[in-house]
């Protein structure tokens, strides 16, 4: 399966143009063929967890840098996997738990090489000539890892000046997870929609978009190349411009798509810089494994690659909502609630934490990662945590809460990424998607009745009449807030704290990153127990108050137990191997990055210094303080009325803050008003002044200048020269033949007296002559 992955996208893009031509008539208006493409896709997913899983176990032995299966006819008729270099490792199979934790100097249980497919590598040439044998682990370090290539499959996808650009997959850990992610998050969105949205008016139509908007994200994660990443970074952004404006007649709602893909056209600017600067950089390859290799192996220039990051960190920060290109990212709730939770979990937003993962070789040598102890992602990442997570504070919207929470999160993984902690982001990721989409499946089933989201106007009391809602609402809530030892979102934050804490140069960590991080975490602690008591304690208010609120039905509720159960389990799949002093068996001790972080060539190593955090008890210590103080303090305020209530009107300092939280700090004013403004506005009235001012004016002082000249001509020339010498002409021609016309009167006496006196004056010439 590892080798026929190309098969997962293609079944949703066949399921897009089924629901198109034949969704209106079959009996659930098309759903149906959605929610059976997506299920194979599951299933092909875990076939290919299987199957690398298995891999990781038994690193195959290759000869020398690559295999594959792929063959002459551009992988038409690839080798079965493992047909040359896939024989399991010589005597001893490298065992599950050897990862990460062999002691240094040991003998490595394989001779492990990079693996790829493509002999058609076309622009890049041949990858298997890039490719040295990989490290086997730190030299004389901490760690020692069996190196597991990648499968790479690649048919030419274009030819332009006899140079070949292929299209194919890549399959390795990360790519791996992400199709898990998707498939899951996105079948179960599909389930949950079948009652959400019926009766919708464009029921097959959205459908269809959600099918189209799996397959472009599949698509994306799989990509072997650059140029390939770029074209589904856009169809994930086309996608989401439609399910976002699904009921376009409604202006917010166009407005919030177009502001979404107008936004995101920003961020593209970097990422087309970034890629074609990495392009040329590495000799003319868009293959990822070439690029991230050469960055690690310092054949790219420092510089370039400082610049390629800079450059992609900007289309990040549109894509994945992080300060200051995040005003998308709220507005865009104004979309049908699944879709919401499909963009924030499994699709749109971490697309960019995707991209930054996927090129980590560029950014950890451009930014310095391993020697430095601050960077712009490490930045980016620190204040989009804590600014997006201020901003949930005053939504009074329930979705807007989350989405704010969401660009905290992803300002998280990024943050991680930024200081070296690259599993500890991929896996804050995976545990992200399950509680996410979770809280906002569970914002849906709220809403389903009463058609608002408004918690403090509309919602309240709502425990007693929806208890399993309420229920898989409070374990997504305790998963974000990162309720220690029992949910997953503990396990991931605190080992991206731990990783700002212990990593970058001279292990001295990212003290502001740090920082940044528990402040955050507290915000996030404080927002959702006001969120909570708003929405489930207290008495119903407005239309939760008039309707006779019941619990959804099983294609609502199931989807949600299904998220609740993964927000607590799947945070097990990467304990650390002590927990306060305690050993947790090798099984179950780190395997999220034993399967899914590289380890070959492509991904930094300890060479370049790339380490991995550690559980560190103080940490954890500080992260339960964090939620004491943060979801304590919203207790007090809210359960309690204890506090100072009141505060922003009797402090002007304190009205100030709050009046900058509730404008966005004024972003949307120096988009919408500001820039966009001005574009409509004065900017707009000075190019139309300048353009019937000077441009016209211009134009028609030519036009005058041309009529008055023609008018000159017309009278002077024309009439005066061209038809007074016309006319001179006929009139000497008239006067002539007036004089001549008289000499014709038809007397042969008066004709032989012409020739008399004509032979008589030629006589007296010719006489004269002579």
């Amino acid at each position: 399966m590892l080798t026929h992955a190309w098969i997962i996208p293609l079944i949703p893009a066949i399921s897009f143009l089924l629901i198109l031509a034949i969704g209106k008539k079959l009996p659930r208006g098309g759903s149906e063929i959605g929610i059976a493409s997506v299920s194979i896709c599951f299933v092909l997913a875990l076939g290919v967890a299987s199957g690398w899983i298995g891999r990781v176990n038994h690193p195959p032995v290759t000869a020398h840098g690559t295999e594959t299966p792929a063959a002459e006819g551009h992988g038409t008729e690839p080798a079965a996997e493992g047909d040359h270099a896939t024989e399991p490792a010589a005597e001893e199979p490298a065992a599950e738990g050897d990862h990460a934790t062999e002691p240094a100097g040991e003998e490595p249980a394989t001779e492990p090489a990079a693996e790829t497919t493509t002999e058609d590598h076309g622009a890049a040439g041949s990858t298997e000539e890039r490719l040295p044998v990989a490290s086997e682990g730190a030299e004389g370090g901490e760690e020692a890892h069996h190196s597991t290539p990648p499968v790479v499959r690649e048919m030419t996808w274009f030819q332009s000046n006899g140079v070949k650009f292929p299209v194919g997959t890549m399959i390795d850990g990360l790519s791996t997870v992400m199709l898990v992610v998707v498939t899951l998050i996105s079948l179960l969105v599909h389930v949950f929609s079948t009652d959400y949205v019926a009766g919708d008016r464009r029921y097959t139509h959205y459908f269809a978009f959600l099918s189209l908007f799996t397959a472009s994200m599949l698509f994306f994660v799989l990509s072997s190349s650059t140029l390939q990443m770029i074209v589904g970074w856009e169809l994930v952004g086309l996608c989401s411009f439609g399910l976002i404006g699904h009921w376009w007649e409604e202006k917010p709602n166009s407005d919030a798509a177009l502001k979404a893909f107008l936004t995101n056209r920003v961020g593209d600017i970097g990422l087309l810089c970034g890629m074609i600067i990495l392009y040329f950089a590495a000799g003319g390859t868009f293959s990822v494994i070439d690029i991230n290799t050469m960055a690690n192996q310092g054949e790219i220039r420092h510089f370039l690659l400082l610049v390629a990051s800079l450059s992609l960190i900007t289309a990040v920060m549109s894509k994945s909502g992080q300060f200051v290109l995040h005003t998308w990212l709220p507005d865009a709730m104004a979309g049908p609630t699944p879709v919401s939770a499909l963009i924030h979990a499994a699709t749109m937003v971490v697309a960019g934490i995707y991209m930054v993962a996927r090129l980590y070789g560029v950014f950890f040598n451009g930014l310095s990662i391993g020697t430095g102890n601050i960077n712009a992602l490490a930045v980016v990442g620190s204040v989009t945590l804590l600014f997006g997570a201020l901003l949930a504070f005053v939504q009074s919207d329930i979705k807007k809460v989350l989405a704010y929470s969401t660009v905290s999160q992803l300002g998280y993984m990024v943050m991680a990424l930024g200081v070296g902690a690259w599993t500890a982001a991929i896996f804050h990721l995976f545990t992200h998607a399950f509680f996410k989409a979770c809280l906002f499946l569970g914002s849906g089933s709220l809403a389903h009745h009463i058609h608002s989201f408004d918690f403090k106007k509309d919602m309240g009391g709502m425990r007693k009449t929806m208890p399993r809602t309420f229920a898989t609402f409070v374990i997504g809530t305790a998963a974000l807030m990162g309720v220690p030892l029992i949910t997953s979102g503990f396990w991931s934050k605190d080992e991206i704290l731990a990783g700002a804490s212990m990593l970058g140069g001279n292990g001295e960590g990212y003290t502001f990153a740090l920082v940044m991080g528990l402040m955050g975490a507290v915000m996030t602690c404080a927002y959702m127990t006001r969120l909570m008591w708003y929405v489930f304690w207290g008495e119903p208010r407005g239309k939760s108050a008039e309707h006779q609120l019941h619990e959804n039905g099983p294609r609502i509720v199931v989807p949600l137990m299904i998220l609740a159960f993964l927000a607590i389990t799947s945070g097990w799949t990467n304990l650390p191997e002590k927990v306060f002093g305690i050993s947790v068996p090798s099984g179950w001790a780190l395997r999220f990055e034993h399967f899914i972080e590289p380890t070959d060539v492509y991904f930094p190593s300890a060479e370049n210094g790339f380490h991995h955090p550690e559980f560190v008890p103080w940490i954890a210590l500080v992260s339960l303080l964090a939620i004491v103080v943060g979801a304590g303090s919203a207790y007090l305020w809210y359960w309690k009325g204890l506090g100072p209530h009141g505060l922003t009107e009797r402090n002007r300092f304190a009205r100030a803050g709050y009046r900058i939280l509730e404008n966005k700090y004024g972003l949307d004013i120096l988009y919408t008003d500001w820039i966009a403004g001005s574009f409509k506005g004065p900017i707009a009235r000075s190019a139309n002044w300048f353009n019937q001012n000077v441009l016209d004016g211009v134009v028609n002082a030519v036009g005058h200048s041309a009529r008055r000249g023609g008018e000159l001509v017309y009278r002077y020339i024309d009439q005066g020269v061209v038809d007074g010498a016309v006319n001179a002409s006929g009139a000497g021609a008239e006067g002539a033949g007036e004089i001549l016309r008289k000499t014709q009167t038809g007397k042969v006496q008066v004709y032989g007296a012409y020739l008399f006196v004509g032979a008589a004056v030629l006589a007296a010439i010719f006489v004269i002559a002579s």
